[in-house]
This record gives structure tokens, C-alpha cells and sequence, in this order.
């Protein structure tokens, strides 16, 4: 990773600030986006920047106005000279259940879900191929066994693990394209749907008996890009063995 500038969507908190830390300890630049958390954005570029000077930055952009996604790529590149990773991470998460769906909640969840990562792979290809570089979209367990209540949201998901292999046909061989699917790392923020009981039924659900950590994550993350390099087209589930108690 040493010297590789890698573009993250959502990479302000959670998930996606565990991926930073990991692939800037490996070397790597980063342009991080965010959408909202612009504290969280710049307490973490201050943090990675204190370790190695100018070797992160940030772009605020809406993931749901496509015409803007091409100006995180020329951030990424005008700032740290090239492109060689990207990582669609950015997801809205909210339950639809079937009656109360709205044409709002179907825009936000595909748009930020499928939509933008692939219009944002669209716009990051050429630059991705310049240095045989690679593609990881963070999709879900949920994508091939959808989640109660949660419709739009699944197949989103869905959706994204199909852009992952279609990418890969469409792109190779200069770039790689592949997924990560979490299972239980990280609760979602103010959601009843994941009161203390549910929390432990979905716990009791893995093989291994215990939720995982946002830097489990991280390492697959890692190892997709740089340790990886016959891999393509594939979706790596990192969830215990959730998906196969499912």
C-alpha cells in the first residue's frame, strides 16, 4: 500500500474510519468522503496527517447528486497525483417495511447503495486502469438473504453484489473488482429494530458466538487490495458464519 492513493466513500466514522486507519498505517494516501460528519472527517484527517503530513484529505460531496461523484476522482487525483483504490462504503440503513414505502426511501437507499457506487466506479475507471488498480464495495450478508423488514435496503445490496461482478467482467483485467459482506460488527445508530434482544438472537446466529469489530472489516478490506491479486469478481462474507445459520 505503501505510496497508493485510495478514494473512500463514507469514510468519516465507523466502518469506513476503521478502513483509513488501516490502509494509511499500511502506507497508503487517502482521500476520505463524507457527506455530513464533517467533525468526525476532520478530527480523523488531522489524526492521520499528525502521523504522516499531507497524506489525507477530504471532499464533502451528496453521493445521490450523480453529476458531482466525477469531482471526487479529479480531488483524489489533483491532490495526490493518481487513483489506485476505490472503496464504496457510503450506505444509508433504514427499514422499509412492505405498505409504507415510499418513492423518497427507495431514491435514498438505491441511490446511495447502487447508484452512486456505480456511477463513481464509472467515473473512477479510466484513472483505476492507468495503474491497474482495483474496486472494494462494502455490500452485506443481507444481500443474498434479505432482512425482515428492511426490503429496499436488501436489494440494494443486492444490487451492488451484482455491479461488483459485472464491474469485474467489465473492467478487467487492468482493474479488480470485489466485494466484503459484514455480518454483525457494528450496531446501527438510534434503531429499535436492534433493541438488547435482538442484538443477542443475531449473536446466537454466528458460528463464532460473538459480533465482530469494524477492523475485521478493515483487514479484508486490506487484504482484497494488496494481498489478493488473482482475486476478482468475488464477494468475501466477514460474519462469523452468520450467513450460514441463516
Amino acid at each position: 500500500m505503501q505510496g497508493k492513493t485510495v478514494l473512500i466513500t463514507g469514510g468519516a466514522k465507523r466502518v469506513g474510519a476503521a478502513i483509513c486507519r488501516r490502509l494509511h498505517a499500511e502506507g497508503a494516501n487517502l482521500m476520505i468522503h463524507y457527506r455530513s460528519s464533517v467533525g468526525e472527517a476532520r478530527a480523523l484527517a488531522g489524526e492521520l496527517n499528525d502521523q504522516r503530513p499531507e497524506s489525507a484529505a477530504l471532499v464533502q460531496a451528496d453521493l445521490l447528486k450523480v453529476a458531482g461523484l466525477p469531482n471526487l476522482v479529479h480531488s483524489a487525483v489533483k491532490t495526490f497525483g493518481g487513483l489506485d483504490v476505490l472503496i464504496n462504503n457510503a450506505s444509508s440503513f433504514f427499514p422499509t417495511m412492505v405498505g409504507e414505502i415510499t418513492e423518497a426511501h427507495w431514491d435514498d437507499l438505491m441511490g446511495t447503495n447502487l447508484k452512486a457506487p456505480l456511477f463513481l466506479s464509472q467515473a473512477a475507471a479510466p484513472e483505476l486502469k492507468k495503474r491497474r488498480g482495483c474496486i472494494v464495495n462494502i455490500t452485506d450478508i443481507h444481500a443474498e438473504r434479505p432482512m425482515k423488514s428492511y426490503v429496499v435496503y436488501s436489494a440494494g445490496k443486492a444490487g451492488l453484489v451484482s455491479l461488483t461482478k459485472s464491474l469485474a467482467r467489465e473492467l478487467g483485467p487492468e482493474v479488480r473488482v470485489n466485494g466484503v459482506a459484514p455480518g454483525p460488527i457494528m450496531w446501527p445508530e438510534d434503531d429499535p429494530m436492534f433493541d438488547q434482544v435482538s442484538r443477542q438472537r443475531i449473536v446466537s446466529h454466528t458460528i463464532l458466538k460473538r459480533t465482530g469489530g469494524p477492523d475485521d472489516i478493515a483487514r479484508a478490506v486490506h487484504f482484497l487490495i494488496a494481498d489478493a491479486p488473482y482475486v476478482t469478481g468475488q464477494v468475501l462474507a466477514v460474519d462469523g458464519g452468520r450467513s450460514v445459520k441463516l
